[in-house]
């Protein structure tokens, strides 16, 4: 029996499939990590099993996953650690003031805002440190999908920063944003005060900057992080909550009883942009071959050892 291209197309990349589920079957992809600014890093099973993987911190706000699964934090104290997947702390930088937010870019770039300096610092992957950009009070930070960094400043507004580093006011009159991150259609959602209706809430923006109301009667949401399933899951600092919304914005309970719970971040999910999947690659490699090989006038005996492509 012949095998057509796309046939094998489907058979490599089911077995592709299968080979990366296995592979990352005893991963932490979808662990999540929260800080609380007691000075202690907590990681959580999907199920919610949670153990403590760092203590003895001061103040830790901000956390970000590096895409070898380094973690990154942040806080007062003027000092970004690194902790290996085993748990090995190192000190990335230091010499900064208060840390409000972390984000990494798709070149594997980290940016911080420095919240007392009034600066969005980026350090290379060998620690060398330039700034980025003037903010007034930074706090959370997140990247799109076009390599857009979001900064949201103190001073009651979302600022935009194109890649060149051009800044503009993507929205405002937004308070006491401490948690930012996109979900995969590229909407951004945010935590901040409503200083007219005195609540906290849970805001969502499309790309275009359109502005809805996406949760309400929380009482101080802190650090936002998505699932791979499309989950958002909300750190509460004073309720001691971690609360995960389904996409439809169906509320539930994922963790309770915690002592000022802050940042959020999942080891491996929590990406600016997402790469290439290896069947996309190989697709695309396998319909340049099989292009190359119709156009040849070699082509259809060429095929009878291989992929064979009808006309």
């Amino acid at each position: 029996m012949q095998t057509t291209g796309p046939t094998m197309i489907h058979k490599a990349c089911t077995s592709l499939a299968t080979a990366l589920m296995l592979s990352s079957a005893g991963a932490r992809a979808q662990d999540l990590f929260q800080s609380d600014v007691s000075g202690t890093i907590h990681e959580f099973a999907p199920g919610g099993t949670h153990s403590t993987f760092a203590s003895g911190l001061y103040a830790p706000h901000a956390l970000a996953f590096d895409r070898a699964g380094n973690l990154f934090v942040g806080g007062y104290g003027g000092s970004i650690y690194q902790y290996a997947p085993d748990g090995a702390q190192s000190t990335f930088a230091s010499g900064l003031g208060d840390v409000g937010g972390l984000a990494f870019d798709r070149a594997g770039n980290l940016y911080a805002s420095d919240y007392t300096g009034g600066y969005v610092y980026e350090f290379t992957p060998d620690g060398t440190r330039s700034t980025f950009a003037a903010a007034i009070w930074p706090e959370a930070l997140a990247f799109n999908s076009a390599g857009e960094l979001f900064v949201a400043e103190f001073s009651e507004s979302l600022s935009r920063f194109a890649p060149d580093g051009q800044q503009s006011v993507f929205a405002s009159w937004v308070f006491d944003t401490y948690g930012m991150a996109f979900d995969g259609a590229g909407n951004l959602f945010v935590t901040g005060w409503d200083q007219h209706t005195n609540s906290c809430n849970i805001y969502e923006f499309t790309p275009d900057g359109t502005q809805t109301t996406f949760a309400t009667g929380l009482i101080a949401p802190a650090g936002l992080a998505f699932n791979g399933a499309g989950n958002l899951f909300v750190a509460d600092a004073v309720s001691g909550d971690i609360y995960q919304f389904a996409p439809d914005g169906t509320r539930s309970v994922f963790a309770s009883g915690l002592t000022d719970p802050f940042a959020l971040a999942f080891q491996g999910v929590s990406l600016p942009v997402p790469e290439p999947t290896a069947c996309g690659l190989l697709v695309t490699s396998i319909t340049a071959i099989l292009v190359r090989r119709r156009r040849s006038p070699q082509g259809s005996r060429r095929a009878s050892s291989g992929i064979r492509v009808k006309a």
